[in-house]
């Protein structure tokens, strides 16, 4: 299962993604912003050695729950609609003021899943991330909480993350999660699991170590989000890593191949075709 790996160094478009368990204190549901300034920081470097960079980040509505005095996460769409409209604006402030003391421009780019489902929109949303690219531009991608309901919705930002990197034809996706990769079995209950290093071909066995090793992955998208991510990725012709966001310093790390985690290597399939896994997977 370990038996080659990717050259890193090489890559020339990456997406990152980072979830909101990444960018917030769990106690208070705050903002990290140390991690955040470091985020950017990395970023922006890995755009000064000449790489596209994407960002697909969370984080909308928790901010915004925590901008309008909420306490706890709303259950009601509408709330939440509201709560990721007043989030989304303070999370792009934060992003451009943060870019910006590194000379970097940042764009964002809202998406719902009728945005790839449609041929129109799916064409233009590739020329704009083109664009942005061209221009030397990062851009920032989210779910467009504000107007999505559950029809027009992706589920998580694990499968939109790989969504953005098949469109754009990114050679890596990044997913930066609250674990170190995936294991043999769930780590917290066994001590004995083993992180998989490399893994060539999505089978049988990879999806249930993926299932025995759920429970060790506390976000909100779980591993079995972050293996639908892997194929998407894949079969797009793009290799994946899970990483750990604790220290999201491991980006520049990545690229010297000197961090832990786990790498899953391009199986690109010429038939393989994003809007159709999307009607036919996501619904």
């Amino acid at each position: 299962m370990e038996q080659r790996k990717p050259e890193l160094e090489h890559k020339k478009r990456v997406i990152v993604k980072i979830g909101s368990s990444s960018l917030n204190y769990s106690g208070t549901g705050n903002l990290n912003f140390t991690k955040l300034e470091h985020l950017v920081r990395e970023l922006c470097n890995l755009r000064n050695r000449g790489m596209d960079i994407c960002l697909v980040s969370s984080g909308a509505i928790a901010v915004g729950r925590q901008t309008l005095g909420m306490k706890e996460r709303p259950n009601d769409i509408s709330t939440r609609q509201a709560c990721a409209a007043v989030g989304q604006a303070r999370l792009m402030m934060i992003y451009q003021k943060l870019f910006a003391e590194y000379n970097q421009v940042a764009g964002q780019v809202l998406m719902t899943k009728n945005t790839m489902v449609n041929p129109v929109s799916r064409e233009n949303a590739r020329n704009t991330f083109e664009e942005l690219f061209r221009l030397g531009a990062i851009p920032i991608v989210n779910e467009n909480d504000t107007v999505s309901t559950y029809e027009m919705q992706f589920g998580d930002n694990d499968t939109l993350s790989a969504i953005v990197t098949s469109l754009v034809g990114a050679d890596l996706l990044i997913l930066l999660s609250d674990i170190d990769g995936l294991f043999t079995d769930d780590p917290h209950q066994n001590p004995d699991a083993q992180l998989i290093r490399v893994v060539e071909q999505l089978d049988g066995e990879i999806y249930r170590m993926a299932k025995s090793s759920t429970g060790s992955d506390v976000g909100s998208g779980g591993m079995a989000t972050k293996l639908t991510a892997a194929k998407i990725a894949t079969l797009s012709g793009a290799d994946m890593i899970i990483a750990n966001g604790e220290d999201v310093c491991i980006l520049h790390h990545i690229f010297d191949d000197t961090f832990r985690g786990t790498v899953f290597l391009a199986q690109k399939k010429e038939s393989f075709r994003i809007e159709d896994f999307i009607l036919e997977t996501l619904g």
